[in-house]
C-alpha cells in the first residue's frame, strides 16, 4: 500500500513521532516503540507505476487524501490520522537522513510568543491576542553537499612602516610577491530543495545539529508533514558553492595576513563535489495574522532558533529616534560646555 500509518499494536489508535522522547508514541494508552528497532515498511514494500498513479486512502478511515504532488507526509483532512505517502520516499526519492524534531508544538508556540515579546520595536498589541493562524512542524528537504576546492591565489603585496628618524619622519615600503596553494573542505553544506519553502528564511534558520542526525525511517514522519525535493543536487549545486565562497574568501585574506595592501593578480578557486546526501531538516512555520497581514515565521525544530520579520511600529520607531536625538542634543551640549571651559 503507498499510503503508510502506524497502528497502536495495544489499542489500534494512530502513533505519532514524539519528539521529547525520541519515539513512536500512542497518544491514547502511552505505548511508546523504539525506532530505531522497528522494521522499515519501505523496504518491505514495491511500489509500481500503477500505485503511483492511484488516489491516495486513509487507512484509519477510507477519506482520499489530498495533498499537492511535493507532500510525502501529512495528516488526514477527516479524521486527522498521520500518513506517509510511501511511493514519494523511494528510489531518487528517498532521503537518506533525517534531524528529528526535538521541540513539541507547544514548546514551539511558547517559544515564538516568547521572541515575539522580545522585539523593542513591534506594535504593542503584536501578541496581546491570539493571532497565529497556524503552526506546522514540516521536514523540509535539503541536500548536504561535501565541497573540496583547489585554491592558487598571486598577488601584490606591501608591507608599510612609518617612523621617526631625528627630524624626518620616514616611510618605508617593502614589495612582497604572494603565492598560496590552499585545500579547503567543507562538509554539510546545507540549500534547501523545497520550491515552497523561503530560502532566505531557510538559511538562516542554520545552524542545524548534524550530531542529531540519523538514517532516515518513515516513523520520525509520523505526525509531521513532509515535503519531497523540488530541485535535485546538480541544479542546486550553484547555490551551495556560492555558500562557500564567502568562507574561500576569508581562508583566503586569513593566509595573506600581515600586508598592509594585497592586489591579487590571479586567483584561481576549482571546487568540486565530492558527495551529496538528501536528508530532512525539522522546521515549525509559524504563520500569523496582524493588521489584515500574514507574516511567515520558522524555528529551527531542533535548536529553537526564530527568523522572520515582525511587523514594525511607526510609533515606536519615532519614538526611538527622537530618543536618539535627545540624547545626542544634551551629548552636544555637554561637550559645548567642556570646550567651553563650563565644569570648573
Amino acid at each position: 500500500m503507498p499510503v503508510i500509518e502506524y497502528k497502536c499494536p495495544n489499542c489500534g489508535s494512530g502513533m505519532v513521532f514524539d519528539s521529547a522522547t525520541g519515539k513512536l508514541s500512542c497518544p491514547s494508552c502511552g505505548r511508546q516503540d523504539n525506532i530505531e528497532q522497528l522494521q522499515d515498511p519501505l523496504t518491505q514494500t514495491v511500489f509500481t507505476e500503477e500505485d503511483q498513479a492511484q488516489e491516495y486512502h486513509c487507512t484509519s478511515c477510507g477519506a482520499v487524501i489530498i495533498t499537492d504532488a511535493d507532500t510525502s507526509a501529512t495528516t488526514c483532512s477527516f479524521c486527522g490520522s498521520a500518513v506517509v505517502l510511501g511511493d514519494r520516499l523511494t528510489g531518487d526519492l528517498a532521503p537518506a537522513l533525517v534531524i528529528p524534531f526535538s521541540i513539541s508544538k507547544e514548546e514551539a508556540m511558547k517559544a515564538f510568543k516568547k521572541w515575539c515579546k522580545n522585539g523593542l520595536l513591534t506594535p504593542n498589541g503584536f501578541m496581546t491576542a491570539d493571532r497565529v493562524k497556524s503552526i506546522t512542524g514540516i521536514y523540509v528537504p535539503f541536500w548536504l553537499y561535501e565541497l573540496h576546492n583547489n585554491v592558487e591565489v598571486q598577488g601584490h603585496a606591501t608591507r608599510v612602516r612609518t617612523y621617526t628618524r631625528g627630524d624626518y619622519q620616514i616611510t618605508e615600503t617593502q614589495h612582497f610577491e604572494v603565492y598560496r596553494r590552499l585545500k579547503l573542505n567543507y562538509k554539510r553544506v546545507p540549500v534547501d530543495a523545497s520550491k515552497k519553502l523561503n530560502d532566505e528564511l531557510m538559511d538562516k534558520l542554520e545552524p542545524f545539529p548534524y550530531g542529531e542526525m540519523k538514517d532516515f525511517k518513515t516513523p520520525y514522519l509520523a505526525g509531521f508533514i513532509a515535503e519531497k525535493y523540488s530541485f535535485d543536487d546538480g541544479e542546486l549545486l550553484p547555490r551551495a558553492k556560492g555558500k562557500i565562497r564567502g568562507y574561500i574568501e576569508s581562508a583566503i585574506s586569513s593566509s595573506v595576513s600581515g600586508y598592509t595592501t594585497v592586489n591579487y593578480t590571479n586567483k584561481n578557486i576549482d571546487t568540486s563535489l565530492k558527495q551529496s546526501d538528501y536528508a530532512l531538516l525539522p522546521v515549525w512555520m509559524v504563520y500569523y495574522d496582524f493588521n489584515k497581514q500574514q507574516h511567515t515565521f520558522a524555528m529551527n525544530g531542533q535548536t529553537g532558533k526564530v527568523v522572520g520579520k515582525p511587523p514594525i511600529s511607526k510609533a515606536k520607531v519615532t519614538a526611538w529616534f527622537a530618543g536618539v536625538s535627545c540624547v545626542s542634543l544634551v551629548a552636544l551640549k555637554l561637550l559645548s560646555l567642556v570646550m567651553g571651559g563650563g565644569f570648573l
